[in-house]
């Protein structure tokens, strides 16, 4: 079918008093990197796919306009594979294994079967002759709806994140075949979106090429063509695979990657920043039936306990975006671990720790979603240096950090658990409070946390020692060097006012000068490592 028309990608406005400086493209770049993990490839593999079928597009006569949804296509066919984690778990057992090895499988028809039978069971010799029989008795129906199903999740991600109705349409045959063989059955040809042609091939000839270099990348071409892959696709790549593999290795780096489509320039407002992530989060809660509405739910109660604890309105923001990602690693750890009733080995355990690393790591750019990402990591860590990743503790831990891993606990105790039965509000705030005591969590944190969640804590709208928001502004600039003068400069209001709030901090902290003030500070996270 004739490609869809261009220039109704995004509905989001350009640019408005609001702008967050990030772009649509820049957050699915970064949540890209999330999947691969779970698809059990080295960060970036989408990115290069991307490039891959861009390249391959451009040669077969893509309009350049296109190039923004070919992109979406590319960032979003994989995303709905954490819907159906749970029923690939009870299959096929480490789904993230799983996916990893479809690459090297053609799925369709009997050698579809043949790689499901291969791979069924978790459980020993009983459960993969229990699974296979399934398997066979049903034609494969379940893992047929459970495809179903992450096509429709996708198309809904792509719907709300405000993307054109003709990308929601392309990810729906993300599992569909040139052949007709995929699913839904019987739908292949021309009748795919061309994008979704691109990304079948970019998506697997990455994956060859990496192994075994453009020989490879081209025999697999050769293999699928008229298949899976369209064969006048295929015979193109074939002819162009030098030039479309090129210069795939190394970091990326978003804005040169997305350079050349004008499409994917334009930036986000603030709400449409939250909305994007929100859905992200959301998403990432699949991972697990036991979590759902579990980063929302962090996301809301972390950026309130950040204002009632008088953090500045920007920091408080911050620090509910971080709520929203901070379990985005979560994707490369197997649900297997994740809903695992017993203990946890060694090895699952650190599984399970190296999260947190996943989390910084995939949103260590652009700058805007690093300090999210930066905060977000701090989720596990604890006050006495016993959390993860990092096993850092005390002033090492930014205010807005401590906020989070305080929200964090407090709500993953009142949420089901695949080994714990939720607590009510009030026993969750006599673990916080002993927790706290134990010096593992911050006693700040945890009081505005309780509070923000009506469970007890104290009301209060003071940061340490009573200091108001606006005077942990002014401690803040003076602790870094500024002057009197400058902070009243900075704060847009007389000398004399900004010298008053300086000698309210130096009695409400204790402090005789600027360095004392300035240990109080670090003291209490409220210098901030993250900030740039």
């Amino acid at each position: 079918m004739p490609s869809p028309a261009a220039g109704r990608t995004l509905r989001f406005v350009a640019r408005d008093a609001g702008d967050s400086g990030v772009t649509l493209a820049e957050v699915l770049a970064a949540y890209s990197l999330a999947t691969d993990l779970g698809l059990g490839q080295p960060m970036e593999h989408l990115l290069r796919s991307w490039r891959i079928a861009s390249r391959l597009g451009a040669h077969v006569g893509l309009p350049e306009e296109e190039q923004a949804s070919l992109f979406y296509v590319a960032m979003l066919s994989w995303v709905g594979c954490v819907a159906d984690t749970p029923e690939v778990a009870s299959f096929f057992g480490d789904d993230i294994a799983f996916r990893a090895d479809s690459y090297d499988a053609d799925l369709g028809g009997l050698s579809g079967f043949r790689f499901f039978l291969s791979h069924a069971g978790a459980g020993g010799a009983a459960s993969r002759l229990k699974v296979g029989s399934t398997i066979l008795s049903t034609g494969g129906r379940r893992v047929i709806q459970g495809i179903q199903s992450h096509c429709l999740i996708t198309s809904t991600l792509a719907d709300r994140l405000g993307l054109d109705a003709a990308v929601s349409s392309a990810v729906r045959q993300f599992f569909a075949r040139w052949d007709g063989r995929g699913v839904p059955d019987g739908v292949g040809g021309t009748d795919l979106s061309l994008w979704i042609r691109l990304f079948h091939l970019g998506d697997v000839v990455e994956v060859h090429d990496r192994h075994g270099g453009v020989g490879a990348a081209v025999r697999v071409a050769r293999d699928r063509r008229g298949r899976q892959f369209d064969p006048a696709l295929a015979d193109a790549f074939c002819d162009v695979a030098g030039e479309a593999l090129a210069s795939l290795e190394g970091e990326y780096d978003v804005t040169a990657l997305l350079a050349d489509a004008p499409g994917l320039r334009r930036s986000l407002s603030d709400t449409a920043l939250d909305d994007a992530l929100g859905a992200l989060a959301d998403f990432t809660d699949l991972r697990s039936p036991n979590r759902a509405g579990h980063s929302s739910g962090v996301a809301e109660l972390a950026g309130a306990a950040a204002l009632k604890l008088g953090l500045p309105a920007e920091d408080a923001a911050a620090t509910r975006r971080a709520g929203l990602v901070h379990d985005i690693g979560l994707h490369g750890v197997p649900a297997t671990i994740l809903d695992k009733p017993g203990s946890l080995s060694a090895t699952e355990w650190e599984r399970v720790r190296l999260s947190s690393y996943y989390t910084e790591r995939v949103l260590a750019r652009p700058a805007a979603l690093a300090r999210i990402g930066a905060i977000a990591s701090y989720a596990n860590e604890r006050m006495d240096g016993s959390g993860y990743h990092r096993g850092t503790g005390g002033a090492s831990i930014p205010m807005a950090g401590r906020v989070l891993a305080a929200a964090c606990a407090f709500r993953s105790l009142v949420e089901p658990r695949a080994a714990q039965e939720p607590r009510s509000p009030k026993q969750a705030a006599v673990t916080l409070r002993e927790e706290a005591r134990a010096g593992r969590l911050d006693a700040d944190a945890v009081d505005s946390v309780l509070a923000a969640a009506g469970a007890g804590g104290r009301r209060r709208v003071a940061g340490p020692a009573g200091l108001t928001a606006r005077e942990v502004e002014v401690l803040v600039h003076i602790a870094r060097g500024s002057t009197t003068h400058e902070v009243a400069a900075r704060l847009g209001v007389s000398r004399k006012t900004a010298a008053t709030h300086v000698e309210r901090i130096y009695m409400k902290t204790g402090a005789s000068s600027r360095s004392a003030a300035t240990l109080f500070a670090l003291r209490n996270g409220l210098l901030d490592p993250l900030e740039t």
